[in-house]
């Protein structure tokens, strides 16, 4: 069900003209997105920019739906790592109140020995406009494995 829903959603916005402006509003959303997650914290960012209907996609686990669901996760889980990311595309569909990006995203954190590592991976997230026109995703989700093969 959420392939047909980002299938759908790309579909849609592939068949409307894009419109570059409402592009760079919404790629600087995703970059102030990262940006409040290295300067306040993913549990921070993830509630400031979750949507009422925002569903997380995460590995091994069933998808986390709602804001509320959301807010419990990102409260509950470890905050003891900086997640960043890099939007390297965004489009949003005519109408201009739906949109995707995609990037490239950075997870620094400390292993059992306290020695600080990295990986990288790809993410896409799909974004709304809020009842106030303010940017907020209903739907993020990531790969890890950009590293190179061992």
């Amino acid at each position: 069900m959420i392939k047909f829903i980002i299938l759908a959603a790309f579909i849609y916005c592939m068949n409307t003209f894009p419109q570059d402006s409402n592009a760079d509003a919404l790629k600087k959303a995703d970059i102030e997105f990262s940006n409040l997650s290295r300067d306040s914290g993913v549990k921070d960012a993830f509630i400031a920019y979750t949507a009422e209907n925002g569903v997380l996609l995460r590995p091994y686990m069933m998808p986390i739906v709602g804001f509320d669901a959301v807010k419990k996760f990102m409260e509950e889980g470890d905050s003891n790592f900086q997640l960043t990311w890099e939007p390297l595309y965004a489009d949003v569909c005519l109408s201009g109140e739906m949109g995707y990006t995609y990037g490239i995203y950075t997870l620094v954190f400390k292993d059992g020995n306290g020695i600080e590592k990295s990986s990288r991976g790809t993410y896409v997230s799909i974004w709304k406009k809020d009842k106030n026109g303010n940017w907020k995703f209903v739907l993020d989700t990531g790969n890890p494995g950009l590293e190179p093969k061992k």
